[in-house]
């Protein structure tokens, strides 16, 4: 096959059938057809390199959650079939902790939680990734703060020196795409607004948002409303108040039977200064992948998803304090 339209429709149906394909239908082989063997993978805890250990990675999670369903919300992209296209596509998981792995011994707890990931196309196959799983959700529904996790998990992979170096930009990889996105109103907009959020002008959270707006949160956290908005970006600005931010990609689309919708991918990167959301100070360097989706109606922005992985930023302060 040249490109997902001899098998799919368009990239929506592209991403979310490969998804279920892969992980529900046990496809875990046509990750050979669907992955370029020298894929970059880029998550908040590690940066995966190569299809075989994206592979490795795949069965591990399945060994631990085997009944792990994986719901596919939405998919934002841009670019051409022809010349590659990048997804930004939003998933809701259920899955029971039935194996050791990990996450530590089998509880039997069943988990919801989400994921967000930006993918490049070219053809049939993704060669580049950026993936968030909302993993202080994750650690929550097993009986742990995201914070204490993440000390756990650095003693188990052998300490400060030996344990799994979270994502950075140091320790990232480039990879193929270098795409910015592209110049839809609704992208703008979104970019617009989280760029004066994290210059400090919080009053335009006030301005834009719908009264009745629904926020989708790491941690598994549902809210509503403009002043939900207002305390979740400052606890996270607070908490790294010199830290820059960075706009990585930006897509807006306005599809039929769908809202006016846009996707960004950003980051956060400098020191642990501030009180905020991630306690005292520390004065650890830290690194932030975030992705926002939105959803703008009449009366503003009217449904924002926004996650990033708490476990990987705590990882990064008590590693910064080791």
């Amino acid at each position: 096959m040249t490109g997902y339209m001899d098998r799919w429709a368009d990239i929506p149906g592209y991403i979310i059938g490969i998804t279920k394909e892969i992980w529900e239908d046990r496809g875990i082989a046509t990750l050979h057809d669907y992955y370029a063997p020298d894929i970059i993978v880029r998550s908040p805890g590690s940066v995966v390199e190569g299809n075989r250990n994206v592979i490795g990675a795949t069965m591990a999670t399945l060994a631990e959650f085997p009944d792990r369903t994986l719901l596919g919300e939405d998919v934002i992209w841009s670019g051409e079939p022809e010349t590659g296209v990048l997804s930004s596509h939003r998933l809701f998981s259920q899955a029971t902790h039935l194996g050791d792995g990990v996450y530590g011994p089998a509880t039997g707890k069943r988990l919801t939680y989400r994921i967000m990931a930006d993918c490049h196309v070219a053809g049939i196959r993704i060669d580049d990734e950026w993936l968030i799983r909302d993993q202080g959700a994750i650690a929550h529904q097993l009986g742990m703060a995201p914070r204490d996790y993440a000390a756990d998990l650095i003693a188990r992979e052998g300490g400060p020196e030996a344990c799994i170096r979270p994502l950075t930009p140091e320790t990232d990889r480039p990879g193929p795409y270098s795409g910015r996105g592209n110049d839809n109103e609704w992208g703008a907009r979104l970019e617009e607004l989280l760029t004066r959020i994290m210059g400090a002008d919080l009053r335009l959270i006030g301005q834009t948002y719908d009264r009745a707006a629904q926020l989708e949160y790491p941690g598994g956290q549902t809210c509503h409303g403009p002043a939900e908005a207002d305390r979740f970006w400052m606890q996270l600005r607070a908490s790294f108040p010199d830290a820059e931010f960075a706009v990585h990609h930006v897509i807006g689309r306005e599809d039929p039977m769908m809202p006016p919708r846009a996707a960004v991918r950003w980051s956060l990167w400098g020191r642990h200064s501030g009180w905020g959301g991630f306690g005292a100070p520390s004065g650890a360097m830290v690194y932030v992948l975030g992705i926002t989706h939105a959803e703008f109606g009449p009366w503003g922005l009217r449904r924002e998803w926004t996650l990033y992985d708490e476990t990987a930023i705590w990882k990064q302060i008590h590693l910064g304090q080791a």
